[in-house]
Order: C-alpha cells, then structure tokens, then sequence
C-alpha cells in the first residue's frame, strides 16, 4: 500500500482538513485530481500551507475548473468533458506515500459516463471515507460504505470529524463493518499548529500503514 484514496459523505465535510491531517501525520505528498472553484479556494495551497510540504511533494491536478461546482457541471461550463483517460496515477518513489484527494462525494459525476468512485477504482487505492460525527451521519456514511463496497474497492477505514459521537461511530462500525481509525474535533480556524496538534490521534492509524 503506497497511499490512500480521501472521499467524503458530502461536500464541505472536511475532506481537506482530513487529508492535511493525513499529508503530516504519514509524511505523504499530496494530489487533487480534479479541483473546482475559483484560485483562491484551491485546496493544493490550502494542504501547503498546513502542512508545510515542498512543491515537490505536490502533484499538479490533472483537471481544474473556475466554478465551484460538481467536476462534470464545472466542466461543462468553460466547454469542456473530463476524460477519465487522462487522469492517471503519479509516478512516485519506492519510499513515497500519497493522499488522493476527491472532489465532492463519492458518486460525484465526473462526465455523463463516469462517477468519482470510477477514479478510485482507476487508481486502485485504499479509501478513507470522511464523514461528520453529529446526527444524520449514520445514514450517509453506511450509504458511501455500500455505494463503495458495491464496486470492489477496499476501505482502509472512516475517520470523523467533529465532537465525539460514541454511538454514531459504535453505529457505524457495527452496520458497516468498517472501523473508525480516528475522530478528529471540528476546527474553527485551521492552522498548522492545528494539524500538528492532531497528530497523536492519527498515531495508531499511520502506524498501521507502516509509517510513523
């Protein structure tokens, strides 16, 4: 295993804040293959700044488009279709670990033919599915495990974001079969210190893919 595939519930559940979290804690370079939405909201320089990575830890997106939009809606506004085709694995090092960031959730269309989940299968890596930890969880989170488990990819595990649920995660885990490898607390500002901060609560988890 030589990285993992970072998918949410939803949009703005805190799949950047995650994969920082994940980019330190796994001493990982980072990719965003498909990003949306105008420069300043990029999530590349927002994984920079958090984690303090080199430009040469970072992989350029193979598709990005000024709306902020679902990739196949943001395409089509500037004329364009995404082409799975083009969009392949970086060629990394022997020693090298890599976060692949999604855009959106897991079925997120990226054109009239293909869905986020096709990716993950293309790249063919562990996924860490992102889900909140408050009310409703439950039900998107069994529903992105199905949706994923239904095309054969392997789940490393959820990781929550947001005050502790014990009964969610215990909810999750038992109808799931996935386990929760972390739950990290919702940040009102995010900062480096932040990310660093988390890293004892990733410990176990980066210790399990052989890194520490």
């Amino acid at each position: 295993m030589n990285g993992l595939f970072v998918t949410g519930t939803d949009t703005e559940v805190g799949k950047t804040f995650v994969s920082a979290a994940l980019v330190k804690s796994l001493s990982a370079s980072y990719w965003k293959p498909v990003q949306t939405g105008p420069d300043q909201d990029h999530d590349t320089p927002e994984i920079q700044r958090l984690t303090g990575i080199t430009d040469q830890s970072i992989y350029p997106c193979s598709y990005s488009f000024p709306d902020p939009l679902s990739p196949h809606e943001a395409a089509r506004r500037v004329g364009q279709a995404i082409n799975l085709d083009n969009i392949n694995l970086p060629a990394i090092s022997k020693d090298e670990f890599l976060i692949v960031e999604g855009a959106g959730g897991a079925l997120v269309p990226l054109n009239d033919q293909f869905m986020m989940t096709d990716l993950m299968v293309k790249v063919n890596l562990p996924v860490v599915i992102v889900a909140r930890s408050g009310l409703g969880t439950i039900n998107h989170t069994l529903l992105t495990i199905e949706a994923l488990k239904g095309r054969g990819l392997t789940l490393a595990g959820v990781i929550m974001n947001g005050p502790e649920n014990k009964g969610n995660r215990e909810a999750i885990e038992e109808y799931g079969k996935v386990p929760v490898v972390a739950e990290l607390p919702r940040c009102e500002r995010v900062t480096a210190e932040t990310i660093a901060e988390l890293m004892p609560r990733l410990q176990r988890f980066s210790e399990s893919l052989g890194r520490k």
